[in-house]
């Protein structure tokens, strides 16, 4: 690959700087591919130093980043106040996290890095500095948007062949039974589909939907969403020939035996998706985001501020991030 990735810095009072750093200081010993750091050089530089990390740091963006990548780790740099303060959010540092996210997704857009990975914000101190999106993915669909509205955004949680989705995202339970409809599973599976035969060179992907209610409603007698929304939607994505099989029960489609028949599971609503995920592997799970122009990757946790600064946060997540980025990138 002639390009590098992209990697926006995250919340600067979390963990993501400080594992960003970590595994570029590890770049041989994991045979990491070049990737190219968006944030801010001097605080990436004090946070670097308070981590005991004696790294290099190269400005040039990434345009110069293949390289720098081997003898200091390229930056993108962005302007700003950050102070270096683990597990301490302020305003001022959210305007360069939305900035550094920003540059990364127009860096990754026009050719000048091949993917996206993402480290974790905090939205309570984004919204401090103006941010009005509801998560990173919404946020990053808005950006990615060309000419016009933008694509649908579809959350993917991925562990090795074990991935789910979530039709529903950042919701209150309450609302989800009104916010399902047949279109909204019909377009959110047609993405999951095509992006496991683009993205991740499964010929004839295989993908099953998880009904709403306990035992997928018992048709009709606990609650009609299943029989009245899901089931139709799955009929309609039979028709079209897609490997479709549902509504199953959640409560026994998730038992890894039978989850490993399926190249992904596409669950009603947020928790019904993300607990299987964290529960087999929280440390090692990474978040996808389907249906957008570019690829983009990122840890499965948040800033962990409780950790930041200490050098002692895993970085198996952030480091499967990337490995998934590489490959999704190699097999489009």
């Amino acid at each position: 690959m002639d390009k590098p990735l992209a990697i926006s810095m995250g919340e600067p009072a979390g963990v993501g700087p400080d594992i960003a750093l970590q595994l570029y200081a590890r770049r041989a010993e994991l045979n990491l591919p070049p990737f190219c750091l968006f944030g801010h050089g001097a605080f990436l530089a004090e946070r670097a130093a308070r981590l005991g990390l004696d790294i290099a740091f190269a400005p040039v963006g990434p345009e110069g980043a293949m390289a720098a990548f081997d003898s200091a780790l390229p930056v993108a740099p962005i302007d700003g106040i950050v102070p270096d303060q683990p597990g301490q959010t302020t305003p001022l540092s959210g305007h360069v996290v939305i900035e550094a996210i920003t540059a990364a997704v127009a860096a990754t857009l026009r050719g000048s890095c091949r993917a996206l990975v993402t480290a974790p914000i905090h939205k309570g101190a984004l919204y401090q500095a103006g941010f009005k999106h509801p998560g990173h993915t919404e946020f990053l669909a808005e950006l990615c948007a060309q000419g016009g509205r933008p694509k649908l955004p579809v959350m993917m949680l991925a562990h090795g062949g074990l991935r789910a989705v979530p039709v529903t995202i950042h919701v209150p339970i309450r609302d989800v039974p009104g916010l399902l409809s047949k279109q909204l599973i019909v377009d959110t599976v047609r993405v999951v589909a095509h992006d496991l035969k683009q993205r991740f060179g499964i010929a004839n992907p295989q993908i099953a939907v998880a009904g709403l209610n306990p035992h997928a409603g018992e048709g009709g007698n606990i609650g009609r969403e299943d029989l009245e929304i899901v089931g139709p939607a799955v009929v309609q994505l039979q028709f079209e020939g897609y490997g479709v099989t549902g509504p199953l029960p959640a409560d026994t489609l998730f038992y890894p035996l039978h989850w490993a028949q399926y190249d992904a599971v596409v669950a009603m609503y947020h928790d019904q998706a993300l607990i299987p995920i964290k529960t087999v592997a929280f440390e090692e799970a990474v978040n996808v985001t389907l249906g957008l122009p570019i690829v983009r990757t990122s840890p499965d946790h948040g800033t962990a501020f409780d950790l930041a600064g200490t050098g002692r946060a895993s970085p198996k997540s952030f480091l499967a991030a990337i490995v998934m980025a590489d490959a999704m990138t190699a097999n489009q």
